[in-house]
């Protein structure tokens, strides 16, 4: 037992007194979060203990919640940054006090998958490297994380004094939507359309238009597709206008968009997206990785028309520099993505936000 009452392997160096116990906000079950003293996660040999900063509430968050898709209890929250506080030995990358960004998925390299960068199916992958306590699983919705050993050596990046810890929580979200934005093939001079102009909407768009695209953005709320124009969309239209696949093939000879990116969580949006891409064209499915949902769709839209249905998941480790560099150089303005930052204490009045938006509303972050 150390002075400070926290329990730590092999005698870490410590940046700064460390508590036995910490505030989380702790998933009880479908629909339950319970902000409360946990411990204060014990770091080994290999292993990286951060004061966390901030941390951004993601889709994927809400919906493990909202539906229960896993056992209870969990910390989540994986787009996580903050402040290098303790050390396990062996751990030389890394000096206390270093302010860092870390993922929560790192593949081994070279497996089956990952030799074909497919490392969101790689075993290692799909065990989390980054926790709060309880099943690994991000751990962000807290005052402190661990990475682990993995995790520590080769999915951590330092963040430059000038970035705040908030943006640098994109990075991770950044990365998801550059892997999406290649296998998708976006390239100079497509008609791509994205439907749905939330944060990940929002990042998708402006990849989009780095690639050189005409960019089309849709979505229901007035105020995103304004944010959307603002941000370097070509167009924004509303999707409730019955004529949105007859405009976007006016203006495009009659074919339809060569791309269509899907961030909206809805299984009637693969129908539209399909009806409004061209023959041989490309629908990504990014926001649908609820496992329970089911799509129906026209087989000859696929059979006869030839359109490619893609899906996209997770982040890809070939890319996390990309990903830094396009936000340190504010290439990827985030900060114009954030609206609210809550106190870990608030954390269901963030969820209720981020799970039903209003009109002011994009990115929640979280400030444990």
């Amino acid at each position: 037992m150390s002075r400070t009452g926290t329990i730590l392997e092999n005698t870490p160096l410590l940046a700064q007194a460390i508590p036995a116990t910490m505030r989380a906000a702790v998933y009880r079950g479908k629909k339950n979060i319970v902000v409360e003293d946990v411990p204060v996660p014990r770091i080994a040999e290999g292993e990286v203990l951060i004061r966390v900063a901030a941390c951004g509430i993601c889709g994927t968050d809400i919906k493990k919640i909202e539906h229960g898709f896993v056992a209870a209890p969990q910390i989540f929250g994986h787009e996580v940054s903050g402040t290098v506080v303790a050390l396990g030995a062996g751990v030389s990358r890394w000096k206390l006090g270093d302010r860092v960004m870390s993922f929560h998925h790192i593949p081994c390299g070279s497996c089956f998958y990952c030799e074909r960068r497919l490392h969101s199916q790689c075993a290692l992958y799909k065990r989390t490297g980054l926790t709060a306590g309880f099943d690994p699983n991000g751990g962000g919705f807290a005052q402190y994380v661990k990475a682990m050993p993995w995790v520590a050596e080769r999915g951590m990046l330092a963040i430059p004094d000038e970035i705040s810890f908030e943006e640098a929580t994109f990075i991770e979200p950044a990365n998801t939507c550059i892997k999406a934005i290649e296998k998708a093939r976006v390239s100079p001079g497509e008609t791509v359309l994205i439907m749905g102009q939330g944060p990940i909407g929002l990042l998708l768009m402006m990849l989009s238009k780095l690639a050189g695209a005409f960019v089309i953005g849709s979505d229901p709320m007035p105020e995103r597709r304004a944010k959307s124009l603002s941000l370097g969309a070509d167009m924004a239209l509303d999707p409730r206008n019955a004529r949105i696949a007859d405009e976007i093939r006016s203006r495009t000879d009659g074919r339809g968009a060569d791309v269509v990116l899907v961030a909206v969580p809805m299984p009637a949006a693969l129908a539209d997206a399909l009806a409004t891409a061209r023959p041989g064209g490309r629908i990504l499915l990014f926001a649908q990785n609820d496992p329970e949902m089911r799509i129906e769709f026209p087989a000859a839209a696929v059979g006869v028309e030839e359109k490619e249905i893609l899906g996209s998941y997770s982040a890809a480790v070939d890319r996390q520099e990309h990903a830094a560099r396009l936000i340190f150089s504010r290439q990827l303005p985030v900060r114009e993505l954030i609206t609210h930052q809550f106190p870990l204490e608030a954390m269901n009045r963030a969820l209720e936000l981020a799970a039903h938006p209003i009109s002011d509303s994009l990115k929640v972050v979280i400030q444990p």
